[in-house]
């Protein structure tokens, strides 16, 4: 079957298993110190992917589209099993050994999209669930030319496990469509609903 014709809605969790020796990641019992001088302990996940000598995991990217009818923002559609549906996600990915994380923006970008961007700027490196994990990300804002013959018909070059439905929103809409996401039973990322209410925010205050 072809990608382009998967229905990501057939997707499902067969069975939850608890794992002896996880291959991608691991739990981890932290003793620590309270500001009190109390020792205490604390359980959290880490992964066992980062690369070496990295202090950051990855990249999330924050693409945008100038086309004439108003900017739109590049999201993607993925099953994610811990969460059993649907997420509404940026594109992303991990780093690899030996590579900037900004060039891991821009071929994860190809990948995933098709979209050809020049990295331009990123966050800081920013965490995902401190309470819970260790996970890290930089948000990576990636330029695309639209007048580049390149990004008249992205294809995406998605590996053979990947799985994947990428599409736009209006900017002007961001919210909106993600409440309608929302309520048809989608999984919003913390991060996307982050960079909207970022935007209603902006509005509100006339910033």
């Amino acid at each position: 079957m072809s990608k382009a014709n998967l229905d990501l809605s057939k997707a499902k969790v067969t069975k939850f298993t608890e794992l002896d020796e996880p291959k991608w990641v691991q739990t981890n019992l932290i003793k620590f110190i309270d500001p009190q001088g109390k020792e205490r302990d604390w359980e959290c996940c880490s992964r066992k992917t980062r690369v070496e000598g990295s202090d950051c995991d990855g990249v999330g990217i924050i693409a945008i589209l100038e086309k004439p009818s108003g900017p739109e923002i590049v999201l993607q559609k993925q099953f994610r099993p811990p969460v059993e549906g649907v997420c509404i996600e940026f594109p992303a990915g991990l780093l690899d050994p030996n590579e900037t994380l900004e060039t891991c923006a821009e071929r994860e970008l190809l990948e995933e999209t098709g979209y050809i961007g020049k990295a331009i700027k990123s966050s800081p490196v920013i965490f995902n669930d401190p309470g819970f994990c260790n996970t890290n990300l930089k948000l990576v804002h990636v330029n695309v030319d639209l007048s580049d013959p390149c990004n008249k018909n992205p294809e995406p070059q998605l590996e053979e496990n990947e799985f994947i439905e990428s599409f736009t929103v209006s900017l002007a809409n961001f919210q909106k469509q993600l409440e309608e996401f929302a309520a048809q039973g989608y999984k919003i990322d913390a991060r996307v609903q982050n960079v909207s209410d970022g935007i209603e925010l902006a509005k509100k205050y006339q910033l």
